[in-house]
């Protein structure tokens, strides 16, 4: 959906008719992108959102919650306190996106064709690692879980229940459902997304440092 957000960027940065850099209507601002900044020029200003929609979601349901829970106090009808505690959660999201928000419409309005700027290159790694460790702790929880719980106290001392991993895996999926399988995903996510993060651009940066060494070297 992103580059209806860019379209709907670039009409909203329009000043009138007589803005020369406007656009006459929905398919000459999809086209004039296309032919002057690429297929890319659809996609600017994506990572800014891709890195904030972990940690909105997040702001916005836990805010919320802890608002309804003062409000709770306060002896008001069910309905206001709802309302107030959603307001609350909505402007504390807002505090913690706007930054990101800035930086997606700066790139979004920015009209030339597609180049490698180095904030974006860090950006786009950033993203890059933050996806991948996102998807592989979704991949392999099922597996964490089996591991937890054959480290761990066994449900009957002195009884060993869980002792091979696809063993244990189908016994939780049995007893507890599929769900089970799945405990705890949210925060392996928080550590292992930015995690899987921050190991990608120390490997990309290092690596690039370490073969320039090697090159300025094999030059002299």
């Amino acid at each position: 959906m992103h580059p209806l957000d860019v379209v709907k960027t670039r009409f909203q940065i329009q000043r009138g008719k007589t803005d020369p850099t406007g656009y006459k209507s929905l398919g000459d601002c999809f086209r004039t992108i296309f032919q002057r900044e690429g297929l890319l020029g659809f996609y600017k200003g994506i990572f800014p959102p891709i890195l904030a929609e972990t940690p909105k979601r997040a702001v916005k349901f836990f805010t919320f919650e802890q608002y309804k829970k003062l409000l709770g106090y306060a002896s008001l009808p069910p309905g206001l306190a709802f309302a107030v505690a959603g307001l609350g959660s909505g402007l504390t999201e807002a505090v913690v996106v706007n930054p990101f928000e800035v930086v997606k419409v700066t790139l979004q309005t920015n009209r030339n064709a597609f180049t490698e700027d180095p904030n974006l290159e860090f950006l786009r790694k950033f993203g890059i690692g933050l996806v991948s460790g996102t998807i592989a702790s979704i991949i392999n929880i099922p597996f964490d879980v089996a591991k937890s719980r054959i480290q761990g106290p066994q449900p009957v001392p002195g009884e060993i229940k869980y002792r091979t991993c696809f063993k244990t895996m189908a016994t939780v999926y049995k007893e507890e459902g599929f769900l089970a399988l799945y405990k705890g995903l949210v925060p392996k996510i928080m550590r292992l997304g930015p995690g899987g993060a921050v190991m990608l651009l120390v490997y990309e940066y290092v690596y690039a440092w370490l073969q320039d060494t090697v090159d300025r070297k094999q030059h002299f």
